[in-house]
């Protein structure tokens, strides 16, 4: 617990979610974050970084499942704490989600497992909060059930968990070859903007705001 009288708060980096379909540029878009990165790679989609981004690459494997949580953490923690990184991505966080499901000890109620994986992500988005370290995410989308948009691809829980704390929520799609991300809920799709007041955008622009920030953040 931390108190911070009025005019205190510190000003932490920015943390952003980014889900949509296969092909649409996720991945390449942390090329734009500035600085020495650190991508984290769920599903070995690697082929959009180039040699000259600047990105050092961890690609978990198949093996590496039974032991996911403890290896997602202690690497996450390695990569925070050694100071040399500006931003960390997470790159198809649904695919963590489904490492993260598959190993979870099995119960006669299978609803604790997924209690158990819940408190895993929203537990692990708290502590990406609390490093001070810009955090980008990605998923693959899915469409929502009663059909009026798309969602990540993931359990609801472990999504919502896990992005409490996340600044920006948002689907990214093309169409006529632009590539453009969506954040305003009122047209069907999970999003949040807690940065400025922007609901729609060239996906190149997720890191320069056209409109001031909100007040108080």
């Amino acid at each position: 617990m931390k108190y911070y009288p009025s005019g205190k708060l510190p000003i932490t980096p920015h943390m952003y979610f980014i889900y949509g379909d296969g092909g649409t540029g996720k991945t390449s878009l942390f090329r734009k974050f500035p600085g020495h990165k650190m991508l984290f790679s769920f599903d070995q989609s690697t082929n959009p970084i180039r040699p000259d981004d600047n990105i050092d690459a961890l690609v978990f494997e198949q093996s590496d499942g039974p032991n996911i949580r403890k290896l997602v953490e202690r690497s996450t923690a390695k990569a925070i704490d050694g100071g040399k990184y500006q931003a960390i991505c997470f790159d198809c966080v649904n695919a963590l989600h489904d490492w993260v499901l598959d190993n979870t000890v099995a119960s006669n109620d299978g609803r604790a497992n997924y209690r158990d994986m819940q408190m895993w992500f929203r537990k692990f988005g708290t502590y990406l909060r609390e490093s001070g370290m810009t955090v980008y995410a990605t998923a693959h989308q899915a469409d929502q059930k009663d059909g009026t948009g798309f969602e990540p691809a993931m359990n609801f829980g472990a999504f919502s968990g896990f992005t409490a704390s996340f600044d920006f929520v948002g689907r990214i799609y093309k169409q006529g070859g632009v590539r453009t991300i969506n954040c305003d809920t009122e047209q069907g799709d999970h999003g949040k903007n807690r940065i400025d007041d922007r609901l729609e955008f060239p996906a190149d622009e997720l890191l320069d705001p056209s409109t001031e920030e909100k007040e108080g953040n």
